[in-house]
């Protein structure tokens, strides 16, 4: 018989339609191979379609000029909080590739690098892996 549940995880609200693929700075000694996120050893970064996201936290409103930015650094720090990337090396790396990637889509550098200091400030949290989606059930 099968299972009467389903399991989930919330909190997304953006789905990838395709593949992206990014040539970043962020250079692991290993390579990373998870479901959704893929990176390797000389800084190729793919983000596979399917793959879920939240878009830009906090304060911030998603506009289509911070929206790649936002992909990618949600994928980076998916993969510090399941252990693939440490926090300590790589936060700053991506909170910084976070402000490259909006300057680049149009965001004033200004307001760039207000988000970054954002993320500097109140971003460790997310990088923590006692901070996984949790996975839910339904029905209960």
């Amino acid at each position: 018989m099968p299972d009467s549940f389903i399991k989930y995880r919330s909190g997304y609200k953006y789905q990838l339609d395709e593949d992206y693929i990014i040539q970043i700075n962020i250079k692991p000694q290993k390579g990373v191979d998870e479901k959704f996120i893929k990176l390797d050893q000389v800084g190729n970064l793919i983000v596979v379609a399917g793959y879920a996201w939240d878009g830009p936290s906090g304060p911030v409103i998603d506009t289509k000029e911070n929206m790649r930015a936002s992909l990618v650094h949600d994928a980076l720090y998916q993969l510090m909080r399941h252990g693939k990337l440490t926090q300590k090396q790589h936060k700053d790396a991506a909170d910084k590739l976070f402000k490259k990637i909006c300057i680049e889509d149009g965001v004033s550098s200004s307001i760039a690098h207000a988000y970054y200091l954002g993320l500097k400030v109140g971003g460790k949290p997310a990088t923590d892996p006692k901070n996984k989606k949790a996975i839910k059930r339904a029905p209960a």
